[in-house]
């Protein structure tokens, strides 16, 4: 009678456990999602250092004047939306936008320097390495290894401008080089502690201004 009882509590036991491992496998299932170039962290870190960029914008001309911002040689990925900061900011200065050329009265040539991401690591320990294996060309990674590291990305923004009355022809004093910058900064330690800025957010206070102190 014991070991009847004996074998029923292990058929249970075996029944309980197979449940929780399907419910597991089942809980694991994900939908196919898009996956697009950039990410949302990405393009958040570029477009504030666009906006920090044309916040440094300046020119010289009389209140109400009507400014047209050639953009023929502003291209990149991100030029609509660094345009737009500019065009905002010619409206904040207390200018007026031209919807052309022979309308307006200043004429404001931009150039793209640069508007992108730059990232950088640092490494105590060994870091991730990708070596050949074989005769086939095939790889392996090697995975960090190490005490103490910190991954940086920063939005670069910045471009050249150049005025001139539409009229005349005669230069128009304007800030010749305006940039800006967004940073983001995390740290681990042994390679499980983590802190620092993980991610950028929409509407997050933290990018309108750099802090007054900067984790090393």
């Amino acid at each position: 009678m014991r070991l009847f009882s004996h074998r029923r509590g292990v058929r249970a036991a075996l029944i309980l456990s197979m449940t929780l491992v399907l419910g597991g496998v089942s809980a694991c299932a994900t939908a196919v999602q898009t996956r697009p170039g950039r990410t949302a962290t990405e393009q958040l870190l570029v477009a504030h250092a666009a906006e920090r960029a044309a916040s440094d914008f300046r020119i010289e001309a009389p209140d109400g004047s009507l400014v047209f911002l050639d953009t023929v040689n502003f291209t990149g990925e991100w030029a609509p939306y660094a345009a737009s900061a500019l065009r905002q900011r010619i409206l904040n200065s207390g200018l007026r936008l031209s919807p052309n050329r022979t309308e307006a009265d200043v004429i404001v040539e931009v150039r793209m320097g640069a508007l992108s991401i730059d990232q950088m690591s640092r490494v105590l320990g060994v870091p991730a390495l990708t070596l050949p294996t074989g005769n086939n060309y095939s790889t392996f990674t090697v995975p960090e290894l190490s005490l103490y590291s910190q991954a940086e990305r920063s939005g670069v923004a910045e471009f050249s401008i150049f005025a001139y009355d539409a009229r005349t022809g005669a230069a128009v004093p304007v800030a010749h080089r305006i940039s800006g910058e967004t940073q983001m900064r995390s740290h681990k330690f042994l390679m499980v502690m983590t802190w620092g800025k993980q991610e950028v957010k929409p509407g997050d206070p933290t990018l309108d201004a750099e802090p007054w102190w900067k984790p090393w």
